[in-house]
C-alpha cells in the first residue's frame, strides 16, 4: 500500500495529463470527437504547464527535452487542437 501510494505521489503530473486523455479518448469513443479533441488539446496544454511550473526531477517523463522546448511545443500544439476543435463545423453532429 505505502508502495502504490509513493508510487502515484512521484508520478503525479503523468497520472493527471493520463486521466485527462483517457477522458478524451472516451469522449471521442462515444462520438464526441469534436469535444474529444478539445479535452486532449487541453491535456496537451495542461502538461506543458506541468513542465513550466516543476522542476525536472518532479515533472517526471514529460520532460524529453529543454524546459524551454517542452513548454513551447506542447502548449503550441495544445492550443492548435484546441483552435481546430472549436472552429470546425459541427454539420449536426458533435
Amino acid at each position: 500500500m505505502a508502495q502504490a501510494l509513493r508510487f502515484t505521489r512521484l508520478n503525479l503530473p503523468l497520472l493527471a495529463v493520463t486521466l485527462v486523455i483517457a477522458a478524451a479518448v472516451i469522449l471521442v469513443l462515444a462520438d464526441r470527437w469534436r469535444r474529444g479533441a478539445f479535452v486532449f488539446g487541453g491535456a496537451t496544454i495542461l502538461a506543458g504547464l506541468l513542465r513550466l511550473v516543476l522542476d525536472e526531477d518532479t515533472v517526471g517523463v514529460l520532460a524529453v527535452r529543454s524546459k524551454g522546448f517542452d513548454v513551447a511545443s506542447m502548449i503550441v500544439v495544445g492550443g492548435i487542437v484546441v483552435a481546430l476543435a472549436v472552429s470546425i463545423d459541427p454539420l449536426g453532429t458533435d
